[in-house]
């Protein structure tokens, strides 16, 4: 029996949530139709097979496939699907396909077929490509959607195909108006997804430059990628983008084109020689068609699914690759003409036209002048509305031509850096300062320098490009020019930490733009100030006022950036005093973000944002999905720099809370490959992941390593001393060595509730409750700890409570901790259940839970898969989680169920 067909794909990205949901079907063990509907090459067929794969051992399966020309071939999907299938009765084969039995016999043989391979035990039955099944397959399938057995009925079909004369368009209705259908829409994979089958397919992350081109290219069409992938022998995938189409896939795209008739061929060559977008007015004027006779091609086209209509007066291929393949197979010199003929009619529409397409026929007509012009106005246009990857595309076009123009160079090295291709943006700036007609040109590719060392860890080369800025002020005239070298060199300062230089130096700069009346210039000068204020406790909430007066200045300006980078401050540095208006400030700084074309705060900052809502909100859970969506954002790309994954640690600790060990293990291990990272990340997370499995020995030699660290970095954490002073008292680390972490991760510019909670932690431990209890109410009522941090400062109030023998008061600590720790998890709820038990009390004060209903969801998840005879292998490919997760959900559900056996699991959860 087959599962798939020939050229599926052999790994799936970007469908987890699309598998879920019919795996929720499937395990439900209840009658259930779906259907999953997508173009072709968009993944149906590996869906499915990941489906079969991750059903529980004894499920019944039956794929069958509908083949071109089934329509005459009665009952072709229940045949495919049983050929070769053991115990299947010949002689009900042979009726299935008797033609002098009477059609409904037939049918009744069909269905008998399928109720005696199910025979009453959970199945999956699967109808692959319906778009082209036979009348008498159409009707099998209502039938078996009627079964009361416990039978997922899927179909898949692409929407493309089903025409109203096909048994399938009747068939969709009447099954939707029959059953309570479960619709599956496959959509084609974002850039941030095909980056990761890239890098699946390539075991290793891929340039962002080349993703970009490939998704491009392909349209994120699955298929289409891997087949571009496949035959690829080189290194560098960067070439791949521009590296003829495989044989097999162009005459598998052409194919769609060999009915056509030549006018209509004509009208598809011009529209592949005219680009992505194909505006009706300038492909009337390359082909010369009348208007009537123009649309009536374009409407047979449309039909057949080769192009769409994408705006008013505006086409496109449906997939590009088909105009590639097109392009490919013309001569030359018809290209050219063609190029030449829309180039003329652009130029003639007195500047209408845009200045990409303008400078892309103008390249294909060999007209290198008109194209560098029309780069240079391109890339600046489009830097101006925050399209990065285009303006540097254009950028490019022209730097091919004119390798060492500095108004290219500029655009190309700011363009290149607002995507976060910093090796790029770093050798284009090199050139722009190195052909700078002037000190003006010069000091701005100085100051974008500087913002690349800072992301490449070059901390020395910031300072040394600092000082060069600052001796180029004096050459500057005053105005404009110097009012940005010293916000430059403030920016610089800020970066350092060096906050008082770096307010110095605003205040300079605002005082030239002031007299110059220059208000972008004056709004990027205290985006610098207000960031540097915000790093101190005592000037955080003048830093926000001041930024958010600048928001809304910046943004009446057009200056997208500086009201994000202004935004950015507000929401990652300060603690929401209202959620909800914090929430509509990421998403405002997103938006600014996205219009700026700035994709470190469009993507990274923002879901770190979001995560940090979600602690603040006390959800733990809620945070860890916020980070891991982020991380799905950019895991496929290789980036160099300090955020080369910019939510790992991030995320790491998270885990940390939750004692999701293993996954800290792998963050743990990719963070070791990577050369850039503060001197600390790796030994204290490798100190606290230790301190966290209880090991005493490990703990103590990754703490010198972390001590050692910590002699070489600048800045301390509060959030970091708190949670590996905790780690080191769980693991009994020895006192001395414990004050000696503690003396070594604070200083005085840590926020005062941290160090008075670390503080309380280390009287605690020195046996003094009566000052850990102070400390520890002290950070209960602060107003930006986290719910986390002041539920277990209440915890450890309570722990002091019961030291001095005051039960009762203890007793109120716990409760106001549980409401806090709700949403939380890990060793912090441990610690609260620990306290609790001491005194006697269940959950929120009331009877203890025991059963089933002790189960966290997750848990009843798993329960039901052990239930259905998973093993902890299986579990853990179900579920995508390790096998040792899979073990600990499964001891822990053993012990709340009381019971001693994994076949005593599913009467257990029966009984409730």
């Amino acid at each position: 029996m087959r599962t798939t067909r020939d050229g599926a794909s052999s790994m799936m990205i970007g469908r987890q949530r699309e598998l879920r949901r019919l795996a929720q079907l499937a395990l439900a063990r209840r009658p259930a139709v779906a259907i999953v509907a997508g173009e072709p090459g968009i993944g149906k067929t590996r869906l499915v097979s990941e489906l079969l794969d991750g059903l529980p051992p004894g499920t019944v399966t039956l794929v069958g496939h509908a083949e071109p020309g089934s329509l005459s071939r009665p009952y072709e999907v229940l045949l495919d699907a049983l050929y070769g299938r053991d115990g299947v009765d010949p002689a009900r084969l042979e009726a299935l396909t008797d033609p002098d039995r009477s059609p409904v016999e037939r049918l009744q043989v069909g269905v008998d077929l399928v109720a005696d391979v199910v025979a009453g035990e959970s199945a999956v039955i699967v109808f692959e490509d319906i778009h082209w099944v036979d009348s008498e397959s159409a009707a099998l399938f209502e039938r078996i959607a009627d079964l009361p057995a416990p039978v997922l009925l899927v179909g898949t079909y692409r929407p493309g195909d089903v025409t109203r004369r096909h048994p399938a368009a009747a068939l969709l209705a009447r099954i939707d108006r029959a059953h309570s259908v479960t619709h599956v829409r496959l959509e084609r994979l974002t850039e941030a997804e095909a980056g990761a089958l890239v890098a699946a397919a390539t075991g290793g992350p891929a340039p962002a430059r080349a993703v970009f081109a490939l998704h491009q290219r392909t349209g994120g069409n699955p298929f289409f990628l891997e087949e571009l992938l496949r035959g690829w022998q080189g290194d560098d995938l960067e070439e791949l983008a521009d590296h003829p189409l495989p044989w097999n896939l162009a005459e598998t795209l052409r194919r769609q084109l060999d009915d056509l008739t030549p006018s209509a061929m004509g009208t598809v060559e011009a529209a592949a020689v005219l680009g992505h977008r194909i505006p009706f007015d300038l492909l009337a004027a390359v082909t010369k068609a009348t208007e009537d006779e123009l649309i009536g091609v374009l409407r047979d086209l449309v039909d057949r699914g080769v192009l769409v209509e994408t705006g008013d007066d505006e086409f496109s291929f449906r997939h590009a690759l088909v105009r590639e393949a097109i392009s490919e197979q013309m001569l030359g010199r018809q290209r050219r003409r063609l190029h030449e003929a829309a180039l003329d009619t652009l130029l003639a529409s007195n500047g209408a036209g845009d200045p990409a397409m303008v400078a892309h026929h103008a390249r294909g007509a060999g007209r290198y002048e008109d194209m560098i012009t029309a780069a240079r106005t391109g890339a600046e246009a489009y830097l101006s509305i925050g399209s990065a990857y285009q303006a540097l595309q254009l950028a490019e076009m022209g730097l091919d031509e004119a390798c060492n123009d500095v108004e290219l160079l500029s655009a190309a090295a700011r363009a290149a850096w607002l995507a976060g291709l910093l090796d790029d943006s770093n050798a284009y700036a090199r050139k722009w300062a190195q052909y700078a007609a002037d000190a003006r040109d010069r000091a701005g590719a100085l100051h974008l320098r500087m913002k690349l060392a800072w992301e490449l860890d070059e901390v020395d080369e910031v300072r040394a490009l600092t000082e060069e800025i600052e001796a180029t002020i004096d050459e500057l005239p005053p105005g404009v020019d110097q009012a940005l070298a010293m916000t430059a060199v403030a920016h610089s300062a800020m970066l350092r930490d060096e906050f008082e230089q770096a307010m110095t130096w605003s205040d300079r700069a605002v005082a030239v733009a002031e007299e110059h009346n220059l208000p972008a210039v004056r709004i990027a000068a205290l985006v610098e100030k207000g960031s540097a204020m915000c790093e101190w406790p005592h000037t955080v909430q003048a830093s926000r006022e001041l930024l958010m007066g600048l928001v809304d200045e910046a943004e009446r300006l057009g200056e997208w950036v500086l009201a994000a980078r202004a935004l950015n401050c507000v929401v990652q540095n300060m603690a929401p005093s209202d959620p909800e208006e914090n929430g509509a400030l990421l998403e405002r700084m997103r938006v600014n973000a996205e219009r700026g074309g700035f994709e470190k705060l469009a993507v990274a900052a923002y879901y770190q944002g979001r995560a940090r809502l979600k602690m603040h909100a006390g959800d733990l859970a809620g945070a860890i999905t916020a980070l891991r969506d982020g991380r799905v954002r950019d895991r496929g790309f290789a980036r160099p720099g300090r955020r080369a994954d910019y939510h790992a640690v991030f995320l790491a600790g998270l885990h940390l809370e939750s004692d999701d060990l293993d996954a800290v293990d792998d963050i743990l291990a990719d963070l070791r490959s990577r050369p850039q990272s503060w001197p600390s990340t790796v030994p204290g997370l490798a100190f606290h992941l230790a301190c966290r499995r209880g090991d005493l020995a490990g703990a103590q030699v990754e703490l010198e390593s972390l001590l050692k660290a910590m002699t070489t970095q600048y800045w301390r954490s509060g959030a970091q001393a708190h949670d590996l002073v905790s780690a080191a008292l769980a693991v009994r680390l020895p006192l001395a060595q414990v004050d000696r972490l503690a003396g070594e991760l604070l200083d005085d510019n840590v926020w005062d509730h941290y160090r008075t909670l670390v503080a309380a932690q280390l009287a605690e431990a020195h046996g003094r409750p009566a000052d850990a209890l102070a400390g520890y109410r002290t950070v209960t009522e602060s107003t930006i700890a986290t719910p986390s941090v002041r539920g277990t400062a209440h915890v450890g109030a309570a722990r002091a409570l019961l030291a001095l023998d005051r039960a009762t008061d203890a007793a109120t600590e716990v409760a106001a901790a549980e409401r806090l720790l709700r949403g939380w998890g890990g060793w912090r709820v441990a610690e609260l259940a620990a306290v609790r038990d001491l005194l006697g009390l269940a959950p929120d004060g009331a009877r203890a839970v025991a059963g089933s209903a002790a189960l966290t969801p997750r848990e009843r998840e798993v329960a039901l898969l052990v239930a259905a005879g998973l093993t902890n292998g299986e579990l853990a490919r179900r579920l995508y989680i390790s096998p040792k997760t899979a073990a600990v959900h499964v001891s822990s559900i053993l012990r709340k169920l009381g019971v001693t056996s994994r076949n005593a699991v599913g009467d257990a959860v029966a009984r409730g």
